[in-house]
């Protein structure tokens, strides 16, 4: 699979490095649709105002066969045309429009402290980092072997172009006395911009507790600033693309937006997509998703079938994850809410977090599967642990409301009001932060506070009543729900 764009070729899910002239090369060959390319054409494409040997020619080719592997058949996947040029031979199922995924290398933090033994911790530090971004599925990372010749390089541009990546991460160490300071930066290499940038500071005494914490700080910042460039790039540059990955981006910020006019849009974004991929497994979950969130919040149904529905696209999902942590979270939580399968969802929520206990998204998902079934002290633990690595992430209204949720069931409302309160300043859209601020509010007696805020939800979800609450949140301990549904009942929400 080639992303033209940023020049990343990925092999069984791998990313393979190709220079500058070897992007040119295959992407010349494939447009060409199975045809043969001239050797002319060929150097023209990749030695541009240049007068090369052909030898110069085979030497890629012959690179470009190594990097692609054979197909199959056992054949080389670019065959020699005699007198003439080279053909790429066309897959069963290819698509002209390749799907494109953003790309990442990380490069060895430069040591500035003068002392070379820090730089085994700068290293391990960078190579802890990689490990872990290795296992987010929604972008390559360039593999350690080849990112580390690029040490003090200094050009992230050239490196960019290269490596055939679009974003560096790069670095540097300081030591003064017992304290060691690691920055840390990401750029857009094509664009020359800074996306991201950061400072850890730590003891030497705690050496490898300050390189964990540093390696997991970066890559939970990292990925979702890799995604909101991403979606950037895409309204910029491919504002029309049918491309699936744009689709999944532009389908993200309609999910967070946590209303049923954007939970619809998404909808039918996902429609369209998994008619072009209906295996996707992305796809699949976020399909799932979007009509697992619709039921939960007591929004109008899409259709009469949209539970079985629901399962059904979950299932598939989980199927086909191959060991994408985010598809296994998003489809264990529909397991769990719509399917009311808690042993099998928690199961598959645990996969998850296994698969990539970095991923915030996973993590908050963890919380709530826990919440749900019961488990609070584990609820509270994955909340508590998204709060402290990113309280503000994108999910992070989702992480407040999960704590108020807690301490409501606890019975300390006042606490929970606290955290209500935080999800409301995040996100003023999100229906259950406003069930819990009506709830704690009424059951302390303040029913003016709790109907000022039912006030609100009403503007927002003007269908919401007991019964279409009641009926989106099924949990296996229902001491939860019986909580929530009083206090709306006290503050005057109607039955049906």
């Amino acid at each position: 699979m080639l992303d033209p764009g940023s020049g990343v070729l990925r092999r069984d899910g791998q990313p393979v490095a190709l220079g500058q002239r070897g992007i040119a090369l295959l992407k010349t060959l494939l447009e060409a649709h199975n045809q043969p390319v001239e050797k002319g054409a060929l150097i023209d494409a990749g030695w541009p105002g240049l007068t090369v040997e052909e030898s110069n020619l085979s030497v890629q080719i012959a690179h470009l066969r190594k990097a692609l592997g054979q197909r199959e058949d056992g054949q080389d996947w670019i065959v020699t045309v005699p007198r003439r040029g080279y053909r790429l031979l066309k897959a069963s199922g290819f698509r002209p429009e390749a799907e494109i995924f953003p790309s990442l290398a990380v490069l060895p933090f430069a040591n500035l402290s003068g002392d070379p033994e820090q730089q085994y911790f700068a290293d391990g530090v960078v190579e802890d980092i990689i490990t872990a971004l290795s296992r987010f599925k929604s972008f390559a990372v360039i593999a350690r072997n080849t990112s580390f010749v690029y040490r003090d390089a200094g050009d992230s541009r050239k490196i960019s172009e290269e490596l055939g990546v679009r974003y560096v991460l790069e670095g540097s160490l300081r030591k003064w006395g017992k304290r060691l300071r690691i920055s840390a930066q990401l750029v857009d290499a094509v664009a020359n911009v800074p996306l991201w940038a950061q400072n850890f500071d730590g003891d030497l005494e705690d050496v490898f507790e300050f390189q964990d914490r540093i390696a997991e700080s970066v890559v939970i910042s990292i990925e979702p600033q890799v995604q909101k460039a991403e979606l950037a790039r895409s309204r910029r540059e491919r504002p029309e693309s049918i491309s699936v990955y744009d689709i999944y981006l532009r389908i993200l910020p309609k999910i967070l937006a946590e209303t049923a006019d954007q939970n619809a849009e998404a909808h039918a974004l996902l429609t369209g997509a998994l008619a072009q991929e209906p295996e996707n497994p992305l796809i699949l979950a976020l399909s799932s998703y979007v009509i697992e969130h619709r039921r939960t919040m007591g929004w109008p149904p899409f259709g009469p079938d949209d539970t079985p529905r629901c399962i059904e696209l979950a299932r598939r999902g989980i199927e086909r994850a191959n060991g994408d942590a985010l598809v296994l979270a998003m489809c264990g939580i529909t397991l769990i809410i719509v399917a009311r399968d808690y042993s099998w969802g928690l199961a598959v929520i645990q996969a998850a977090v296994d698969t990539n206990p970095h991923n915030l998204a996973v993590v908050v998902r963890a919380g709530v599967a826990n919440l749900y079934c019961g488990n609070l002290d584990a609820a509270l633990d994955y909340f508590m642990r998204a709060r402290r690595l990113s309280p503000l992430d994108p999910h992070a209204h989702m992480t407040f409301c999960g704590l108020a949720d807690i301490e409501m069931i606890r019975g300390n409302y006042e606490q929970s009001l606290l955290w209500a309160s935080k999800s409301l300043a995040l996100n003023p859209n999100f229906d259950p932060t406003l069930w819990l601020l009506i709830a704690n509010n009424a059951h302390l007696g303040r029913i003016d506070e709790a109907r000022r805020y039912l006030q609100h939800l009403l503007l927002i979800a003007p269908d919401s009543t007991i019964a279409s609450i009641a009926n989106g949140q099924t949990a296996k301990v229902n001491d939860r729900l019986r909580i929530i549904v009083d206090g709306l009942r006290l503050a005057g929400l109607p039955e049906a």
